[in-house]
């Protein structure tokens, strides 16, 4: 039987790609999407899932709860300038078009997410793809049923790379580090993939300037975010789209694709230059402490893009 699946997300072009991924994967069971501010607000995020809804138009629709509007004590830092003004690449589809209806569940995104745990208690696999403000929410209301779901699969953290927001910040991490300190310190069934592993799953320019004209409404929204993403990207240097956000739905999946190692590692919510990065204990014997999570240090890049593109790009050479 598929694995139930409770996704957390902040659309986002990488986000979108990840539920494209997520919907075309047999393994599990996306049961419920909640949206949290981070690549965009949380407004925007959620007509972005009702956007994506519309286009994968799964038998089995998600239940869909909007989440928290802003971290738990810093003001919100968006990413417009990779994501576009709409949080999806600013399509041209989009424009005029009417916007896609989307029933929301009556309760917020912590409250469905502990719904959806105590439903699937023991089997709830829960994805989270930006800021962890509705996980450290949900912690605060009630840690004994989110520390009961079978695993919390996180993108999130830098741990031996640099940041990408600022020198040493993840930007989930460095968006709300406040909530990210709270989750990896709860005692969680917890696996981190940070930009350690993300970083390695470039999909290049010319494998996405490569994809074959629409072959259905899936593989052509795939193929016009990738190269809106891609032309975004460009303006910062980038030859590439890294899949930081399907790389975690995909270690989720199939956990194989990446290499862990158990860590202890915590967040930083002070530093003035250090805000947001995550510390990991990496010193050698006894003296390291005892570990918080599994760390994603390294992944099968060839595996995971075969795995990523045969699934959401069908259709294309």
């Amino acid at each position: 039987m598929p694995v139930p699946v409770l996704i957390d997300t902040d659309p986002g072009i990488d986000d979108a790609l990840a539920l494209c991924l997520a919907f075309a994967s047999p393994e599990i069971s996306v049961e419920a999407l909640t949206t949290v501010a981070g690549n965009a607000p949380v407004d925007l995020a959620t007509r972005n899932v009702a956007r994506i809804l519309s286009v994968v138009r799964s038998a089995r629709p998600p239940l869909v709860a909007r989440g928290a509007e802003k971290p738990l004590a810093r003001p919100l830092v968006t990413a417009a300038s990779v994501h576009g003004q709409d949080g999806l690449g600013d399509l041209p589809r989009w424009r005029g078009a009417p916007e896609p209806s989307l029933a929301l569940a009556p309760m917020d995104g912590a409250d469905l997410i502990l719904e959806m745990a105590r439903r699937h208690r023991g089997e709830l696999l829960l994805v989270a793809l930006g800021p962890l403000t509705n996980l450290a929410l949900a912690l605060e209301r009630d840690p004994g049923s989110l520390r009961a779901v079978r695993r919390v699969v996180v993108m999130g953290g830098a741990i031996a790379v640099p940041g990408n927001v600022t020198a040493v910040a993840e930007f989930n991490f460095y968006v709300d580090p406040h909530a990210a300190a709270r989750v990896v310190e709860a005692g969680l069934p917890l696996t981190l993939v940070p930009l350690d592993a993300t970083s390695q799953a470039v999909w290049s320019s010319a494998a996405i300037e490569s994809l074959a004209e629409a072959a259905g409404p899936v593989v052509g929204f795939v193929r016009a975010l990738a190269r809106r993403g891609l032309e975004l990207l460009r303006g910062v240097g980038e030859d590439g789209i890294t899949l930081h956000d399907p790389l975690a739905v995909a270690a989720a999946i199939d956990p194989t694709l990446v290499r862990l190692t158990p860590l202890a590692v915590a967040v930083e919510t002070d530093g003035t230059l250090t805000l947001g990065t995550s510390v990991a204990d990496r010193r050698p014997g006894a003296r390291r402490a005892a570990p918080t999570c599994e760390v994603a240090l390294g992944v099968d890049r060839d595996s995971f893009l075969a795995l990523f593109t045969e699934r959401v790009c069908r259709g294309s050479p």
